[in-house]
Formats: C-alpha cells, structure tokens, sequence
C-alpha cells in the first residue's frame, strides 16, 4: 500500500468520525449499484469529502471482488478454458515467489515487479495471452499485442493446453525475467 493512501487511512477516524473498518461495515448493510451512488450517499449523510468517501467505497468493493469470484465470472460460460487458464498459472508460479497473480473484471495480470503476462479469455474457445517482450519481433504465433494495445507488446492465441509447449513456457519465462 502506497504512503498517501496509508496516510488516509489513518486520518480518517478524526477527518470522518470512523475508521475504515467502521465504515466498510456500514456499506455492507447497503446495496448500492454503482459506485458513484456509494459515494454521494457518504458525502451526503455523514459529510464526507470527495476524497474519503471514494477511498473508504474503492477499498469497501476490493475485498468483496474475491480473486476466485473474478476468475469464476471471466469464465462463465467458458469453462472448457479453465484448464487452459490453471496450467498458465502453475507455469508462472514455477519462476518464483515473487510472482503476483491479480485477477481483475475482464483479465488476471501477473506481475513481478512490472506486470509481464496478462490472461484473458477472448472467446469460448480460445485465451489471449499477453506478453511484454520488448524488442523481440512478432511471428505467425507471438502476434503483435492487438486487443492488449500497451499493456503489452505481443499476443498469443491459445485454444488448448497443449499448445502451452516448450516455446510458450520460454516467452513467458523471458517476459518473467525482463519484469525485474
């Protein structure tokens, strides 16, 4: 957790009147739609600033978003991937501890100081595996980035779990080390 936002953290008892977790079991009780809606009705009962009442709904939503439910809901409709999906992430495990795997709504990154591959699940049939490989050019298989745009430079478009071959597991291996 960044400094400015631990800061926050700890002012908020005396800016707002209650701590995070005071606040997080008050916005359990409710049911708000959107975010925006979490945040006007802080601001509006309680007198909350702008910047307090967004923090205290973002950090309230990260931990109901559980890791599992967002993997479970990418492949809804898509489990025939999973497979797919389980023995990427046991490869990226293999290269270290210091592999973070971040699941969000549409993808799951995976970090180790810089993120270097990103999954996604593109189609019913097919993952797009993102890969930041700097200066390595494309081929038929390790694609230019397409739908990745910057997040990454390369993609590869995986349909089995046996197309997770030697050469893939290299990429991704070298994607691993240039993240340091």
């Amino acid at each position: 957790m960044d400094k400015a936002l631990q800061t926050m953290i700890d002012n908020m008892p005396e800016k707002t009147g209650k701590s995070l977790e005071q606040w997080k079991a008050l916005l359990a009780k409710k049911s708000f739609s959107k975010h925006s809606d979490s945040v006007n009705f802080l601001k509006k009962e309680f007198d909350v600033t702008h910047g307090f009442a967004n923090t205290i709904v973002h950090l309230s939503k990260t931990e109901k978003d559980d890791s599992e439910d967002l993997v479970a809901s990418q492949y809804k409709g898509k489990e025939e991937l999973l497979p797919i999906y389980k023995e990427l992430i046991s490869v990226v495990k293999s290269f270290g501890k210091d592999v973070t795997i971040t699941p969000k709504k549409g993808s799951v990154s995976v970090i180790r100081k810089k993120q270097f591959t990103l999954i996604k699940p593109a189609t019913k049939t097919r993952i797009d595996l993102g890969l930041k490989l700097k200066d390595r050019p494309t081929t038929k298989r390790l694609e230019n980035s397409g739908p990745f745009g910057t997040m990454c430079t390369h993609r590869v478009q995986i349909s089995t779990v046996e197309e997770i071959d030697n050469e893939l597991k290299k990429w991704l291996k070298e994607a691993y080390l240039k993240a340091d």
